[in-house]
């Protein structure tokens, strides 16, 4: 769903005689090529590690399916239903995290939303150039459904709303980084770089180096900017080039607004650079809202999302984005233009 380059730029000068150890291994998880780099671990132990991240990645993949037989999919058919549904400890924690961070947004960050998702034709594996019944858009925001509307106790979770239909794709690729730093970490794996699809986390560094990304530019081949990701920090990129179909010169993205039930416009990418324990989970959950907002309410969703380092590039390809993270980046083009937000 989001873009943001993996160009892990000299990445890398691979492991030969006489030079550091690298290991890099990818594969196709949650729709999208996810890679794990590893640096300055023995071959098999290196191997090891990344066949237990890309094992923990399909094990989330197949749980929080939205539209494919999941615990995840189970779950929508009992709401729709109105039936109480058992769920594991792990599903019912991240239901409460994602109504959590729900709230913190104003609501704009809403997996609950998976009908409009479905409608407008994105819980599939190609997307097609057709617009949705308006009336079915209409009833589906009408009837509002939030993660507030789930009741999650004794094991169970039901719905005072049988419109909820849950969609975890902004949430999953972040969770799945932690998991992956903390699968790597627990096998004494401290040097590496993580990348599901343009979220990428990074743990330690690249020898004497920090490890070197690059935010993809939204309508070029190759990176918008580039910068170096230290210990512990990820970066996120929600973008309308990904998930999206055109139809009579117009761009239907998949980021849906909940509030009108219809793609969001006027926006081309938000990225976001994230730090600390849940690093990896807001990198993908935390952009959604200043995407919606646009560029008239993004610096005020960051404040919201408690993010200092953001940007947005609008429909005319000017890049928004705050001084702290202006101070971090590296554009590959310095005609760029930029409005800097302090």
């Amino acid at each position: 769903m989001r873009i943001l380059a993996g160009l892990i730029a000299s990445l890398l000068l691979l492991a030969g005689c006489g030079k550091p150890l690298f290991y890099q291994e990818q594969a196709y998880v949650f729709g999208t090529i996810v890679e794990v780099s590893i640096y300055g671990e023995t071959d098999d132990k290196a191997k090891q590690g990344a066949a237990a991240v890309l094992g923990e990645f399909q094990r989330l993949h197949d749980l929080l399916h939205a539209w494919k037989p999941s615990a995840l999919s189970e779950l929508n058919t009992a709401i729709a239903q109105g039936r109480n549904k058992a769920v594991t400890p792990e599903l019912a924690l991240m239901l409460q995290d994602a109504a959590q961070i729900s709230a913190q947004s104003g609501y704009l960050f809403n997996p609950a939303i998976g009908g409009l998702i479905q409608a407008w034709g994105f819980q599939a594996d190609g997307f097609k150039p057709l617009l949705p019944d308006e009336k079915i858009i209409a009833a589906l925001a009408r009837a509002n459904p939030q993660m507030s509307d789930l009741i999650i106790e004794n094991g169970e979770v039901h719905s005072r709303n049988r419109a909820v239909k849950l969609d975890l794709g902004g949430y999953a690729k972040g969770y799945a980084l932690d998991r992956a730093a903390a699968i790597l970490q627990q096998r004494g794996i401290h040097n590496a770089l993580v990348n599901i699809g343009g979220n990428v986390l990074a743990l330690g560094a690249h020898g004497n180096r920090a490890w070197r990304v690059g935010i993809q530019h939204p309508r070029k081949p190759g990176p918008l900017a580039t910068l170096e990701l230290h210990d512990g920090e990820a970066i996120g990129t929600s973008g309308d080039y990904q998930r999206y179909f055109e139809l009579d010169g117009k761009r239907y993205c998949h980021v849906i607004d909940p509030r009108s039930g219809r793609p969001v416009q006027g926006v081309q990418a938000v990225t976001i650079l994230t730090r600390g324990i849940r690093a990896g989970l807001l990198s993908d959950a935390a952009s959604k809202p200043l995407f919606i907002s646009g560029a008239a309410g993004w610096r005020a969703a960051a404040q919201q999302m408690q993010l200092d380092d953001a940007l947005l590039i609008d429909a005319d390809g000017v890049v928004h984005l705050t001084a702290s993270l202006q101070k971090r980046l590296e554009f590959t083009d310095s005609k760029t233009v930029r409005n800097v937000d302090p």
